[in-house]
């Protein structure tokens, strides 16, 4: 456990002060856990998302054609004429990427609109970095309103048996939904504040020309195919990652057949986040080392024992105690460990286990905003932004990420608490 600790604190520092080597870091202490036996050659493809990897592949061909269509200009063109300033825009952006969130994977909204997000600021000649950061950290956010918005909430559906309409409406109470969309309110203020410098005024020229609708058509589908498969149960874990990567071979030989030449697929292809995609490889890998090097397990017993008899306590360890692991730690793993800790506690207590699931649920997912790599969406977003020449610094990314954290989880934690204690 110790050996995993140290080479995990050394990963983590790299990627902070070495951003430009995050993909070797973390694939580098892969290896070592792997060459020191804290994670099981034979168990390395296990410890891998693959699902979450498929998914973020296929969304990215499609997005590039997407992008190649003219319709996050004309998205972009419509926001502008709707904007008074680059403050408007940015709060715009913000909520819209909440609204995609919260039915479709975290990085796949990043994916789709990001790119709108840099064709505004490339008409507004001005640096995309905050205006891209708060999509991120607004996706991540809004993903756990629903249960197909991202992975933990999957995993809470499938282990206490609830269905789509669960997240809103729930023995008699409201669910998930409003909490974390009483969170997203709260965060316009914030950007108000945080962006209130950004007022050069808007002027707009006219709005782009659509080449095509088929990325459209087809991006439109897979939010419909991806809700569509939550309903069923007992489905393969790589479902969503497969609709993905259907889908974006649909894309890739309608274009083929459209245009009569491969030049699209070599664009889209080339377009691929690679770097990104092998960092998330390698946090999987670790992860499943600290995890089974007992780390995971370690916290969450203190979370649990941390409580001690009062359930207003021990609800408030779980939802900070998990925003801060989640800062460091993949929340994966950590939800999976916590869940049938909470359902013990449960039995025990005879709390409702509503209440610690969903404060559980609340803390980990928006933990994540607090640093870069705490969660697949600002991972994403760091890498697109990195892409087109910018930079993401720590200090740079905790001035969004920290205000967005504590005035989201804590709408979300109090409402929780009246709703459901």
């Amino acid at each position: 456990m110790t050996v995993a600790v140290i080479l995990f604190v050394l990963m983590y520092i790299l990627i902070i002060f070495l951003p430009k080597y995050r993909m070797a870091a973390a694939l580098g202490t892969a290896v070592l856990f792997m060459i020191l036996g804290i994670l099981p050659l034979q168990e390395a493809p296990g410890a891998v998302n693959w699902n979450a990897l498929m998914m973020m592949g296929g969304t990215m061909i499609i997005v590039d054609y997407f992008i190649e269509s003219g319709m996050p200009a004309r998205i972009a063109d419509i926001l502008l004429e709707k904007s008074g300033d680059v403050r408007m825009v940015t709060i715009y952006m913000s909520l819209f990427a909440g609204l995609i969130s919260a039915f479709i994977d975290n990085v796949a909204t990043v994916l789709i609109v990001a790119p709108v997000a840099v064709a505004i600021c490339r008409q507004l000649k001005i640096s995309p970095v905050s205006m891209v950061l708060s999509i991120a950290v607004s996706s991540n956010l809004q993903g756990a309103a629903t249960l197909v918005g991202d992975t933990t909430s999957i995993m809470l559906g499938a282990f206490a048996h609830m269905d789509f309409l669960d997240f809103f409406w729930m023995n008699g109470r409201p669910g998930m939904f409003f909490a974390v969309e009483l969170g997203a309110i709260l965060t316009v203020p914030v950007m108000m504040f945080l962006f209130r410098k950004d007022t050069a005024p808007i002027t707009h020229t006219g709005r782009a020309k659509i080449k095509t609708l088929v990325p459209t058509v087809l991006l439109i589908l897979m939010i419909c195919l991806l809700i569509g498969a939550s309903f069923f149960k007992n489905k393969p874990e790589t479902t969503n990652g497969m609709i993905c990567l259907l889908l974006a071979v649909v894309m890739v030989i309608a274009d083929a057949l459209q245009q009569k030449k491969t030049d699209g697929a070599l664009h889209a292809l080339k377009g691929v986040d690679y770097q990104t995609l092998l960092l998330l490889f390698g946090l999987f890998l670790v992860i499943e080392g600290v995890t089974q090097a007992g780390v995971i397990d370690l916290l969450a017993d203190m979370i649990a024992s941390a409580g001690g008899k009062s359930t207003f306590i021990l609800y408030t360890v779980i939802v900070w105690g998990s925003v801060l692991i989640s800062a460091f730690i993949d929340n994966i793993p950590y939800v999976a460990t916590m869940l049938p800790v909470l359902t013990g506690i449960s039995a025990r207590t005879g709390i409702d286990p509503c209440l610690l699931y969903f404060g559980l649920l609340t803390g980990a997912t928006l933990g994540g905003n607090i640093t870069p790599i705490g969660a697949s969406a600002n991972i994403t977003g760091v890498g697109i932004l990195r892409r087109e020449g910018y930079e993401v610094s720590f200090p740079e990314f905790a001035r969004i990420g920290i205000p967005f954290t504590l005035v989201a989880v804590m709408g979300g934690y109090l409402m929780i608490w009246f709703l459901w204690s």
